[in-house]
């Protein structure tokens, strides 16, 4: 087991990379966040991840595997995630979909609705891990990421836009555009009270735009 591998990138898999050092090929599992952070680093290139190594049973026999991350903070953020019952390794990094940032403030704010909106996060999931990590990541979310500042308010915002952002990402909406039409959405009618009467603002405002 090792902490580090620098090396040079060899292929792009699902979900994963291959770094070739010392004359061997690991296969790295990136979360998604993580995945993003590297596309920028094309095959023959050098890359350097930190690693959460485990060791996954199954039956009789033990497979190492390996999780990378940009930066020891993103390491120990996931492994705060795995203190929370029931959240294991392969769990943790499909859950670690967006900046760690995002995903801090979303457990420090109590935000179950955008915890829900991670991969294999469901609703009693999201209780846990605020339960568990409330009030201990707030340093987590003081690391600023692309888009960090800019789709969040100063208030904390109510659960449906969250809601209505989710269902805007599953119509192809890029998430930065998605948090930016709700903003404006918001600010342009202070009577929207649900995820419906945002889309519905949304969508009003996007027949008004003149077209190109």
């Amino acid at each position: 087991m090792f902490s580090r591998i620098e090396g040079t990138l060899r292929e792009r898999r699902a979900n994963a990379v291959l770094v070739e050092t010392g004359g061997l090929c690991y296969e790295i599992m990136l979360p998604g966040c993580v995945a993003d952070k590297v596309i920028g680093v094309s095959t023959g290139e050098p890359l350097a991840l930190e690693i959460f190594p485990y060791m996954q049973i199954d039956g009789n026999r033990g497979t190492p595997i390996y999780i990378g991350f940009t930066n020891p903070v993103e390491r120990e953020f996931f492994e705060a995630l795995l203190t929370v019952a029931g959240v294991g390794p392969k769990a943790a990094a499909k859950a670690f979909s967006r900046p760690m940032a995002e995903i801090a403030r979303s457990i420090d704010e109590g935000d179950h609705a955008s915890l829900r909106a991670l991969p294999g996060i469901g609703a009693q999931k999201a209780k846990d891990i605020i339960a568990k990590l409330q009030g201990k990541v707030s340093r987590f979310g003081l690391i600023r990421g692309e888009e960090q500042g800019k789709a969040k308010s100063q208030t904390p915002q109510p659960d449906f836009v969250a809601e209505a952002i989710d269902v805007l990402l599953q119509l192809q909406y890029r998430r930065p555009e998605a948090a930016a039409m709700a903003s404006e959405a918001l600010a342009a009618n202070d009577g929207i009270k649900s995820a419906e009467d945002l889309l519905t603002e949304i969508y009003r405002r996007r027949l008004r735009e003149p077209e190109h």
